[in-house]
């Protein structure tokens, strides 16, 4: 395990959303970190173990914790390095008074945000996991000198290598038949055929027909247009 920054600074990694992918690129930021906090949908406790190896690890349930994250807390409130934090998977779903906290984490949308409201600040970390298509690959640091216990947040954004890897147009898919063929592939899922052979059969992108069989199946009775929603079409068509 890397060696942890002096203790002038503490570093505090804050992420979500994970889904069941913790990237090498993430795991080397979190090896500088001293505590990891995790604002749910992390998918495995095999995950959350791996996270554990690095460092101490603060999470909350999200929306699609299952069964084995049963014993996760919904909410939490800890102090770190003199650092008031509440954190919850979805921030609609917010119990505790925000009155003397300092920094108010949250996930499930996927999309990296920062604002300030009545002296609270508040911060989604994005989503470092499987990449939503066009959707930032992102998270957070939360860095605190310890002489004054000022602190600032470092935005990690790993969209620009991650879109090297691969940013070919989707094949077989646009907007004018983008429903349809989302009900078409819920109809080959429901059939019993795996992503490959829908895949194959569509002549559609393996990776697209993945990503309306896990929302189909992670959100029960979703419609076509409620998975288009969800893959939020408009940023999957934007091409450089």
């Amino acid at each position: 395990m890397a060696e942890k920054e002096n203790h002038n600074t503490h570093r505090v990694a804050i992420l979500s959303d994970t889904h069941g992918l913790l990237r090498p690129e993430i795991k080397e930021v979190l090896k500088t970190c001293e505590v990891i906090l995790h604002g749910g949908d992390i998918n495995s406790q095999k995950i959350l173990d791996e996270l554990k190896e690095l460092a101490p690890v603060y999470v909350v349930r999200g929306n699609n914790d299952k069964e084995w994250a049963e014993y996760l807390d919904n909410e939490l409130t800890i102090t770190l390095f003199g650092v008031r934090i509440d954190m919850v998977h979805n921030k609609k779903h917010r119990k505790v008074d925000l009155s003397g906290i300092d920094l108010f984490v949250y996930g499930h949308s996927h999309k990296y945000e920062e604002k300030t409201v009545d002296s609270v600040h508040f911060l989604n970390p994005g989503s470092c996991g499987p990449r939503r298509f066009r959707q930032p690959v992102t998270m957070a640091v939360l860095e605190i000198e310890e002489k004054t216990g000022d602190w600032r947040i470092q935005k990690i954004d790993l969209t620009e290598s991650d879109e090297n890897k691969d940013n070919r147009p989707l094949q077989g898919v646009n907007k004018g038949n983008l429903k349809s063929t989302v009900e078409m592939i819920v109809k080959e899922m429901r059939a019993g055929r795996k992503v490959e052979q829908i895949a194959k059969k569509m002549n559609v992108d393996s990776e697209f027909v993945e990503q309306v069989c896990r929302i189909y199946v992670t959100h029960p009775g979703v419609s076509a247009q409620g998975i288009v929603d969800k893959m939020e079409v408009s940023a999957l068509f934007e091409r450089k």
